[in-house]
């Protein structure tokens, strides 16, 4: 790997699995040192364990994205660990379908607290942080969901669609304040994430049918695969990326064009 962001120190929520592992995974092999956080323990950990074993500087530390003293939590030990914060990627989310008619304002109001609640506290930490150490890279995943609509998922449409104008406003009061910190957003299509595909939990010649044919609803045929997300991640973080912010980023084989 080329080391583009070689001694950076990364943030990465919901790291245990999909975009945020594939991230993780990458990060660390271009040069970071890389903080996985997650809920989910056993899986931060075993990932990990697995890039120190690589020879990478990773280390895991639990996180309730909802949770504000999680947050200050979280970025205190890394800024304890490395002195730093360079890059965060807020990938902690869920994503499940309420029928409007039938959903409940509990299943709203967990689904907005963690895709959008999580995204505004995980930037509110990570401009604190980044702004005595001249700057730095936030990137927001939020989802082709987040530009249009699609019945039975009002309240991840709604969250993502607000994580989209959070990120934007969030960038320009950034550059008002001269902080050299960019925040921008990547909208995936419908990416091959154990968030997609626990829908598939029918018959093994059903789930192929279904596979394929979640697949073809993008252009190019086929479901995204989580490292090209991270691919294009990396380069926002990097400093290739250094005159963009406020930018949303769609990544969906094609998905929105149609």
């Amino acid at each position: 790997m080329s080391g583009r962001i070689d001694g950076k120190v990364a943030l990465i929520s919901g790291g245990a699995s999909g975009i945020g592992l594939a991230t993780a995974e990458r990060f660390a092999d271009e040069g970071a040192k890389v903080a996985v956080t997650d809920i989910n323990i056993a899986k931060g950990q075993e990932l990990v364990t697995e890039l120190r074993e690589k020879g990478h500087d990773a280390l895991f530390l639990e996180l309730d994205v909802v949770d504000a003293n999680s947050w200050r939590a979280v970025v205190g030990k890394i800024q304890e660990e490395w002195g730093r914060l360079d890059i965060l990627l807020n990938s902690a989310g869920i994503g499940r379908a309420h029928p409007l008619l039938e959903m409940t304002l509990e299943e709203w109001r967990q689904t907005t607290s963690i895709n959008l609640d999580g995204t505004f506290l995980g930037t509110q930490a990570a401009i604190r942080a980044m702004k005595d150490n001249n700057g730095g890279s936030i990137i927001n995943i939020s989802s082709v969901l987040g530009l249009i609509g699609l019945p039975n998922v009002s309240a991840y449409a709604a969250s993502k669609g607000g994580v989209r104008l959070f990120t934007k406003a969030a960038a320009m009061e950034c550059a008002e304040l001269e902080l050299n910190i960019r925040v921008n957003s990547v909208h995936p299509g419908y990416i091959e994430t154990p968030m997609v595909m626990r829908r598939f939990n029918k018959s093994e010649e059903q789930n192929a049918i279904d596979i394929k044919e979640l697949g073809q609803q993008h252009p190019l045929g086929r479901l995204g695969q989580r490292e090209e997300v991270a691919g294009l991640v990396l380069y926002l973080a990097s400093d290739e990326a250094s005159f963009i912010t406020g930018s949303e980023f769609v990544i969906d084989g094609g998905y929105t064009a149609k």
